[in-house]
């Protein structure tokens, strides 16, 4: 389910009440005005968060439902991390950035906010490499890795999900997974999918179709078996993306499922 209007309503009163607060930042080089100003733009349309050229989807796909579920909690999120360095989950674990993080200088194709929230999330799992958005790209890569453990730490820390399971898919029951997934979708909760993204999403084959990329599934998922053909909707990189494939494709770079409910 997502927000109502008046859900909405209160939003806009907590971005204002935010807008007006003269706390100054903790983050170097974020300007506060801007982080407002893409505040509004996330709320108005969730499909804007996007990771940019920073390798973020596990934090992008939950953040993205986190707004569309609940844009209080999110705004909380952002004033706290903001203003004061940090925030509670809600299992309240405190999560913040380590300091060389807030003082790392922006150079970024990514927004102020989004780099703030989703580089906070990715870091706070990393044990061995760190965010650095001027690394070279294998070890940006590295860094960003998010393995589906996390991705259900997330669901219940962030979003506040209590039941998470897993439905991997390595080698059969990627119809059963997608499936489970969209009935979890249609009883209020969330569906995380674990893909090749080259395979599945820009229609170019790799050599090795390994798992790199995780989507926020949204739902109306159509297999056709007459004609062999799957249709699903996800969540990725700023937008909305109508995937239809034949079963085979789909077998072949559909790894896993995360829900919560």
């Amino acid at each position: 389910m997502t927000a109502n209007s008046d859900i909405l309503r209160q939003a806009e009163i907590a971005i204002t009440e935010f807008e007006n607060s003269k706390i100054s930042g903790v983050w170097t080089g974020l300007d506060q005005q801007q982080i407002i100003a893409e505040l509004r733009s996330h709320l108005v349309n969730p499909f804007n968060i996007n990771q940019g050229t920073q390798p973020f989807c596990g934090p992008a796909a939950i953040v993205f439902e986190l707004i569309r579920k609940n844009p209080l909690a999110y705004i909380q999120i952002c004033r706290n991390l903001f203003q004061i360095g940090g925030f509670h989950t809600q299992n309240n674990r405190w999560i913040s950035p380590p300091q060389w993080l807030s003082e790392s200088p922006l150079n970024l194709e990514i927004s102020q906010i989004d780099w703030m929230v989703l580089s906070t999330l990715r870091e706070s799992e990393n044990i061995i490499f760190s965010v650095d958005p001027n690394a070279p790209q294998l070890l940006r890569n590295l860094a960003g890795m998010t393995k589906p453990w996390e991705m259900a730490g997330w669901i219940k820390e962030i979003l506040g999900y209590q039941t998470v399971n897993y439905r991997n898919a390595y080698l059969f029951g990627d119809l059963e997974a997608i499936e489970t997934a969209n009935q979890m979708i249609k009883s209020g909760g969330v569906a995380f999918a674990l893909i090749n993204d080259s395979g599945l999403l820009l229609n170019q084959p790799p050599v090795f179709p390994y798992p790199n990329h995780w989507v926020a599934l949204l739902g109306e998922i159509q297999i056709n078996q007459n004609s062999n053909l799957i249709h699903f909707n996800v969540y990725t990189w700023g937008q909305e993306m109508q995937i239809t494939v034949d079963l085979t494709t789909f077998k072949t770079y559909f790894w896993e499922v995360v829900t919560g409910i």
